[in-house]
This record gives structure tokens, C-alpha cells and sequence, in this order.
């Protein structure tokens, strides 16, 4: 049985799994903190001692398992065609020739492309938007990503920077986002911003239970603890909950009457809120997007939570080969 190793690097964590190429099983899923204070260096070799241990315990599981190549889904912007990333904030790194770099270190050919994009295709693939040829994705955590297939296929755009989602202006005189822009969506739904806005809110005399949640010390809300208290009846959070779903609502909105896609699927610690976020949701895309293009839309959660970014790191590995990238 042929597999692909996939890399998910994120700025907190590097999750590493081995996908059958046919994307039917996946072994080996490994989980280990990224370690950005040490440099591109450390993380380098923290990329390779973890993929080996996916590899090793792929072939202990599946007598004569051969491992065809690497995938990796890392922050951007970045270029595919050169594997290049060119800039990743939250490690500090500019024009870092990763491709190469993991290729030398693991002797595998190997692919690159976005986090995000990968997260989204690796939902199209085995996930929440198999079996669809049109499908947008979100990813919400401490940013907001996303991507976009089209006819089968992931769209890059001309310069790989489509499916930046997170960057829709909402509103264009609201809040300030860290991209540099006004009213962004991220700046309003991430997962800070979600408990921002309920801090925001407790900081301005509104009644809520939710400093009860963290011992009294607002600074440790976040998006999980709205949840929380939302799902437990606390009037406050049930409205940042529902006003999160009506930013999101005006976002894929927009996505569907563009891209007219049959899924669009929200990953991320979001969906913990369940449906008093994706009702509302829907109702609100309802409400904004053209009813043929609605009707045929499927607005889902996840279902490959935690290894998404891995499915969808090997199967853009393929995708590169194809295309004669890698």
C-alpha cells in the first residue's frame, strides 16, 4: 500500500500523519508542539523527527507500506511552484525555502501549499465536502483561512493568495484588523476576536456569568468559554454567539453568490457552538445570497477535526505531481 506523509504546520503545533494515497487510511498521526521560539532551524528538524515517527509507525502497522512523498500545509503567503514561504508571522520566517529544506532532511519528494487551503481540501476530499466539484471552506482558530475548489480542483489564484477569506470587509469603517485593513471578518469572528468582543461587552457594565468561568480574570476568556456559557443559558454570550454567526452569515454569503459552490464548510474551535451558531447562520445567508444559488449550498461543519490539514497536505502533493509542480 503506497502513502504520503502529510504536514500540517501550525504556529503552535506540527501535526504529521502517513495518508494512503487513495486517502482511505491514514496511520502514524503524531502531534508535537512547533517550537518557533528556536528558529526555522529547530522547526526544520522538529518537522523531520516527527514525520520519520509517522513513517515508522506506518510501516509497523502495514507490512510493506511504501511512502511516495511529503505534503505540507504551512502558513503564507507562500509560493507553490518554487516551495518558498515568504512570510509567516507567527514564525518569524521570510523566504524560507521549506520544500527543499524537508526534501534534503527526509529524502522524499515533496509538495507545499497553504495551511488553510489544504485544511479545505482535505475536507473536499474525505471529509465534509466529499463528493461535491464546487466547495468553499473556513477555517476559524486564531485567524480566519479558508479555500476554494473549483470543478475538483484547488483554486490558487494568480499569485497563491486566493481563498484569504478572513479578509472580506464586512464593514468598512469597523474594527481594525491585524492585516492592516478595517472591518475584515477576522477581525470580528477569529477566535480572540469572539472573546474580545464578549470582554469588550462585560468591560462596558453588561451583565454576564462569564467571569465566573475564569476565577474573575477577563483576560482568560476565550471563544471556548463563550461557548460555554452560551450553551449553559448565559444571555451575554448567546449574543456574541449569534452576533458571530450574522459576520460569518455576511461572509459566506458573499462566497456563494461568487462562487456558487454546493458546500461551505466552517472548520475550527467555532463549531463547538453547534447549532446556535449554524442556525443562525444559515438564516442569515438565507437572507443575503440568492435563493438558486442557497438552495443547492450545503453550509456544514467539519468532520476531520484535528487532521484535516494532513489529508489535505497529501492530496496537494498529488495535485503537484500532477501539475508537474513537484
Amino acid at each position: 500500500m503506497r502513502f504520503i506523509v502529510g504536514i500540517d504546520l501550525g504556529g503552535t503545533n506540527i501535526v504529521s500523519g502517513c495518508v494512503a494515497e487513495d486517502g482511505s487510511a491514514i496511520h502514524g498521526v503524531r502531534s508535537v508542539p512547533t517550537g518557533a521560539e528556536g528558529g526555522p532551524d529547530a522547526v526544520v528538524q522538529r518537522i523531520i523527527a516527527v514525520a520519520r515517527e509517522s513513517i515508522s509507525e506506518t510501516r509497523a502497522a502495514v507490512p510493506g507500506a511504501e511512502i511516495i512523498g511529503l505534503g505540507v500545509g504551512a502558513p503564507g503567503p507562500l509560493d507553490t511552484r518554487s516551495g518558498v514561504v515568504l512570510l509567516t508571522p507567527n514564525l518569524g520566517w521570510v523566504n524560507m525555502p521549506l520544500r527543499q529544506r524537508l526534501q534534503d532532511g527526509l529524502g522524499l519528494r515533496t509538495g507545499l501549499d497553504n495551511d488553510a487551503n489544504c485544511a479545505v481540501l482535505g475536507e473536499w476530499w474525505m471529509g465534509a465536502a466529499r463528493g461535491t466539484r464546487q466547495a468553499v471552506g473556513l477555517t476559524i482558530g486564531t485567524g480566519i483561512g479558508g479555500g476554494i475548489i473549483i470543478d475538483g480542483r484547488l483554486y490558487h489564484g494568480a499569485s497563491d493568495i486566493a481563498g484569504e477569506v478572513g479578509h472580506m470587509t464586512i464593514d468598512a469603517n469597523g474594527r481594525h484588523c491585524k492585516c492592516g485593513n478595517y472591518g475584515c471578518v477576522e477581525a470580528y469572528a477569529s477566535g480572540p476576536n469572539i472573546a474580545l468582543r464578549a470582554t469588550e461587552a462585560i468591560q462596558t457594565g453588561a451583565a454576564s456569568s462569564l467571569a465566573s468561568y475564569v476565577g474573575g480574570d477577563l483576560g482568560r476568556i476565550t471563544a471556548q468559554t463563550v461557548y460555554e456559557a452560551a450553551q449553559a443559558g448565559d444571555e451575554l454570550a448567546i449574543d456574541v454567539v449569534r452576533d458571530t454567526a450574522r459576520f460569518l452569515g455576511a461572509a459566506v454569503a458573499s462566497l456563494i453568490n461568487i462562487f456558487n459552490p454546493e458546500a461551505v464548510v466552517i472548520m475550527g474551535g467555532v463549531t463547538q457552538a453547534g447549532d446556535s451558531l449554524f442556525e443562525p447562520l444559515r438564516r442569515e445567508v438565507s437572507r443575503r445570497a440568492f435563493k438558486p444559488a442557497v438552495q443547492v449550498c450545503r453550509i456544514v461543519p467539519g468532520e476531520l477535526t484535528g487532521v484535516a490539514g494532513v489529508y489535505g497536505a497529501a492530496r496537494a502533493f498529488q495535485e503537484q505531481v500532477e501539475a508537474g509542480i513537484v
